[in-house]
């Protein structure tokens, strides 16, 4: 394989156009996390929630569950609940990391960052409420329609994503390799397969139990989901070092500054290239068995090492 100054970009064909999918379904998810999330009392928590849950971004996991549900056989409803819900962990996991005490950061997604708004105090809070209620959505949002057995599934799947064996613990990890510059491949694979690969892996596995997934359609999607959770970290530790401030909506060479150990660093810019490249080809080849029914599956694979933010 040859690397390139860009990624390959899987040609969009007539009968699939990836643009116009992925503008109508982060509108879905837009207009549904909206609804989600009213503003209550007291005011003040549910507008730092809104402020961070609505900020925008790609919606790639989101989009990630719902795909992966149609896939399956199953429907945009059936599983929006479940995407919504991954949005709110994932927001959740934003707020917090932007906190000085982890990666102090001031921007996220081109705005300032929720305690730079609200407050430390606020933002730590904000974070809890949308974990918690994420749960909530799922149970009593997801439609009665889908077994109950499904919706726990989906419970405990997306817990286990988050927590001390998923989330947490890979940041935990990060957190004690900063200023280590000899951290090894092993310890930075254990970083992002918990605290990036794990929550896409549950956005993808959990659209497709819901709509009845087999076991073997399962490990199916799980090895789809960790390669381009890997691919999709790969890229984030590239901008990092390549992307401007604009470009990326948070701030350039933190990386660099916490004296983290990233891919670049370990392979150099063009062979991590060709990594993601590699790994996204070997998530395609896991849905060939579904046929053109993977195609946005697919798409978005090639999507997420072509975008420059």
């Amino acid at each position: 394989m040859v690397a390139t100054d860009k990624f390959k970009k899987m040609p969009e064909t007539a009968t699939f156009n990836l643009s116009a999918y992925l503008k109508e379904r982060q509108q879905l998810c837009e207009t549904a996390l909206d609804q989600a999330l009213p503003v209550s009392y007291p005011e003040k928590i549910y507008e730092s929630m809104r402020y961070s849950l609505l900020a925008g971004g790609k919606r790639v996991r989101p989009i990630l569950c719902l795909a992966t549900s149609e896939m399956m056989g199953g429907t945009i409803e059936m599983a929006m609940p479940t995407a919504c819900a991954v949005e709110m962990i994932h927001t959740m996991s934003l707020i917090h990391d932007d906190l000085p005490a982890m990666d102090n950061d001031d921007y996220r997604r081109g705005k300032l960052t929720n305690h730079k708004v609200y407050g430390e105090d606020i933002a730590i809070l904000a974070g809890d409420g949308l974990l918690a209620y994420a749960f909530e959505y799922v149970a009593i949002a997801t439609p009665l329609t889908v077994p109950r057995d499904r919706v726990l599934q989906v419970v405990a799947r997306l817990a286990r994503a988050l927590g001390a064996a998923g989330l947490v613990g890979g940041q935990v990890v990060d957190l004690e390799s900063e200023g280590k510059t000899d951290t090894s491949l092993e310890t930075l694979n254990y970083i992002h397969n918990h605290k990036t690969a794990a929550l896409l892996e549950a956005c993808v596995v959990c659209g497709g139990i819901l709509a009845g997934a087999s076991v073997e359609d399962v490990q199916r999607l799980t090895r789809y989901a960790q390669n381009i959770g890997l691919a999709f970290q790969i890229v984030d530790d590239i901008l990092d070092i390549t992307a401007t401030q604009e470009q990326l909506g948070k701030t350039a060479g933190k990386d660099l500054k916490a004296q983290k150990v990233t891919y670049p660093s370990l392979w150099g810019i063009e062979e991590s290239r060709v990594k993601a490249e590699q790994l996204i080809e070997a998530a395609c080849a896991e849905l060939d068995v579904f046929g053109e029914k993977a195609q946005p599956l697919k798409a978005i694979a090639h999507f997420i090492i072509s975008r420059n933010h």
